[in-house]
């Protein structure tokens, strides 16, 4: 008994060190590619990109299902955004409630007939409405199939080559579009699609869609997802985008290539993964059609949503979460270790495989296993001593050096009392919270087991709004 607990301890032991000296490596290039981000902004010139014929123009893509209660604020920040020319399509996918009468009255919707393209395929559309003091606008109606179906109804009415995804919940800061799709500017002929950073607004103050004070939430549960976004985001993703193998592109603000998205049949309905998915589908489209081309994460643009705070809601969150990515590796597991791939599937997918889906039930045994059988004389203090360093200690040091990075770097919460406050979240993340996320991800198991394939109810509490005008009736 003593012999499989100890080559068990083993096995853990080393999945931790890994795990965690992949991010150290992480972190490293995160800071290498962030600080020369950071000097490319000295000569960003942002003025002469919006005056510029060359700055492409956008499709924005807005589905929504049951948004009476702040569809007309989030239309109107995008209606705000800074950007030479783009349109705004927002996608009713069979609302029960009043969300498009709320867009009838804050818009004076006049139906205008758009021609589609057909190709991508979407539930029928009911019909297609123009705002009288907007024409940048158009609003969607159709029967519901869901988020991804919504989306490929948005792009099916894009008049654009670029479409942008974006979360009816989400709040895009005004130049977001701009940094998101600097990219493109720089090199058009390869970049297929970009995404941005996305920040909690819990505890901030919303003005007219915008969040014109940055704090850090009251709810400990939210504060612990601020700390956890930095690693996830500034760390992770600018790594995978360095090594030119990101695999998903957050589904709350994400600008793709509109004939790619087509290409790949635009994105899939059958799962609740579907931005990761669809990025994963277009990085296969591009290989195997001998196709040049990058998928690149920008850490500048900023999109701001709302992040869950009760156990119950973050549950199904990281459950569905879990089984998308279940259901993406499993459809496309003909990619894992093949070279064909290149570092998408000989680094990533493996990555994905052994450490985000089959990574946390381990980690969460390990955790119950190894200090038990310490107790009862199993294990050797060696051993615990060798899980607490590479388990906790190591992954507290790499939640405070992304905290680091983002003081450096961007630095949105300027308060030192609020520094304070993520710097110790960041060192107790791993003691608690970091296992309970773990338990939730190896239940997603059970209900891919049990065939579950709905999204669940993610109740929101809505942002702190200071009251303001409408700009849809200030015009």
């Amino acid at each position: 008994m003593r012999d499989i607990v100890e080559v068990f301890g083993v096995i853990v032991i080393g999945y931790f060190a890994a795990l965690n000296l992949i991010y150290i490596g992480f972190t490293a290039l995160a800071w290498r590619s962030i600080t020369r981000y950071l000097h490319s902004l000295e000569y960003a010139a942002i003025d002469e990109a919006l005056a510029s014929p060359l700055t492409p123009p956008i499709s924005i893509l807005l589905p929504g299902y049951n948004e009476e209660a702040g569809i007309v604020q989030s239309v109107n920040a995008l209606l705000q955004l800074r950007y030479p020319e783009f349109e705004v399509i927002v996608i009713n996918d069979g609302s029960k409630d009043s969300t498009m009468q709320q867009l009838q009255d804050a818009f004076d919707l006049v139906e205008a007939p758009r021609a589609l393209r057909g190709t991508v395929q979407h539930a029928p559309i009911r019909g297609t409405y123009r705002a009288a003091r907007h024409h940048e606008l158009l609003v969607v109606d159709k029967e519901n199939g869901g988020k991804a179906d919504a989306l490929n109804a948005g792009v099916d009415a894009a008049r654009y080559p670029y479409v942008c995804a974006v979360d009816a919940d989400a709040i895009i800061e005004p130049e977001a579009l701009l940094r998101v799709a600097k990219p493109l500017l720089d090199d058009p002929d390869l970049v297929i699609a970009t995404g941005g950073i996305v920040r909690i607004a819990n505890g901030c103050t919303v003005e007219d869609g915008r969040v014109t004070e940055v704090r850090l939430p009251s709810s400990r549960l939210a504060t612990l997802q601020v700390v956890e976004y930095f690693r996830a985001f500034l760390v992770g993703r600018v790594g995978w985008s360095q090594l030119h193998a990101l695999l998903i592109i957050s589904g709350a603000f994400g600008l793709f290539r509109r004939s790619t998205v087509e290409a790949v049949g635009g994105w899939d309905h059958t799962t609740v993964g579907e931005d990761m998915e669809l990025v994963v589908r277009m990085h296969r489209y591009m290989r195997e059609n001998g196709k040049p081309y990058r998928v690149q994460f920008v850490p500048d643009p900023v999109c701001w949503t709302e992040a869950p705070e009760t156990l119950k809601v973050l549950s199904r969150q990281r459950r569905r979460w879990q089984r998308g990515l279940f259901e993406t590796l499993w459809r496309h597991k003909r990619m894992t270790l093949n070279p064909k791939y290149g570092a998408l599937g000989m680094l990533a997918m493996p990555y994905f495989i052994v450490f985000e889906l089959l990574g946390p039930p381990l980690a969460l045994i390990g955790y119950l296993v190894l200090p038990i059988s310490w107790a009862i004389g199993l294990l050797s203090w060696p051993f615990v001593l060798a899980f607490f360093v590479f388990a906790v200690m190591l992954g507290q040091l790499l939640s405070i050096s992304a905290l680091a990075l983002e003081e450096f770097s961007f630095r949105r919460h300027p308060r030192g009392r609020e520094i304070l406050r993520m710097s110790v979240y960041a060192a107790v993340e791993n003691l608690g919270y970091r296992q309970l996320t773990d338990l939730w991800r190896g239940l997603a198991f059970w209900d891919l087991l049990r065939g579950k394939k709905s999204w669940g109810d993610m109740q929101r509490r809505g942002f702190q709004t200071a009251p303001t005008d409408q700009l849809s009736k200030s015009n």
